[in-house]
């Protein structure tokens, strides 16, 4: 699934095919986020800062407890890890917070998202999900062809082809079937060194940064490279409880470079 950082594009193979799924992952990767984010600008979403510090922390160290405890490359969860994550997924319940919103716990220079989905929710994630992965894999299927088709050398025809064979169907690629049918719990991740706060921001969410990490943490007017990035992990837990279909969504961002005076 995910549990990968963005590439170095050193690192990345020439070869057409291979080259085609590096393209199709990136989509994934950037799909995910869009769908994950995207609730105040689409779906009325609040952001709601203030969290419980103790909370936020339970909650990063039993994500952090259920990704020590899979299998290398297997995003499943063992048997013994279903009850910590069945709790996580309840937690809106037990604990009376709301779904769809973004609970936020921030100190300058760090701040931890939490979002729930649950049933009709996570039927409308799944759609957006696709959604967004189509649409860029769409446009960028008709850019290459456009840029490139003209050229007739075989490595490059190879290469269109393989990007105009792509079709990724994003709830089979999640295991929701599965997940649904055999009552599995299911854990991946997503890393980024450095993500642009402000694309985050403006452009996913339809907020400020500041809404985000706060006043204090927010970049300046006129920002740098330096200012907008920040490290940035993504854990997506998907299962069923309560006889319903549920997500948690923990972010974990931090300006991990930078000096700040705690509040």
């Amino acid at each position: 699934m995910f549990d990968e950082p963005i590439e170095d594009p050193e690192e990345r193979s020439s070869e057409p095919a291979d080259m085609a799924r590096e393209k199709s992952d990136e989509f994934r990767m950037h799909a995910e986020i869009a769908a994950a984010f995207e609730g105040p600008r689409k779906f009325d979403a609040q952001l709601i800062p203030g969290l419980d510090a103790q909370i936020a922390r339970d909650i990063q160290r039993t994500m952090g407890r259920l990704e020590k405890s899979k299998e290398p490359n297997s995003p499943v969860l063992p048997e013994p890890s279903g009850k910590d994550a069945a709790d996580l997924l309840n937690f809106p319940i037990t604990h009376g917070l709301s779904t769809n919103d973004y609970h936020i716990h921030r100190r300058p220079g760090e701040v931890m998202i939490v979002r729930w989905l649950a049933g009709d929710q996570v039927e409308t994630f799944y759609t957006r999900l696709q959604a967004h992965f189509d649409a860029a894999l769409g446009g960028y299927k008709e850019d290459e062809r456009q840029a490139h088709e003209w050229k007739q050398d075989p490595k490059t025809l190879a290469y269109l082809a393989a990007v105009d064979a792509l079709d990724v169907k994003m709830a089979e690629r999640y295991l929701r079937d599965p997940i649904r049918e055999l009552n599995l719990f299911v854990l991946s991740t997503q890393t980024a060194d450095e993500i642009n706060i402000a694309y985050l921001s403006d452009h996913i969410m339809g907020v400020s940064a500041a809404e985000i990490v706060g006043a204090k943490s927010a970049p300046p007017d006129g920002p740098t490279d330096h200012d907008l990035a920040w490290f940035y992990k993504l854990f997506s837990l998907r299962g069923i409880s309560e006889g319903v279909e549920q997500m948690c969504f923990f972010t974990f961002l931090q300006k991990s470079d930078d000096a700040f005076d705690d509040d």
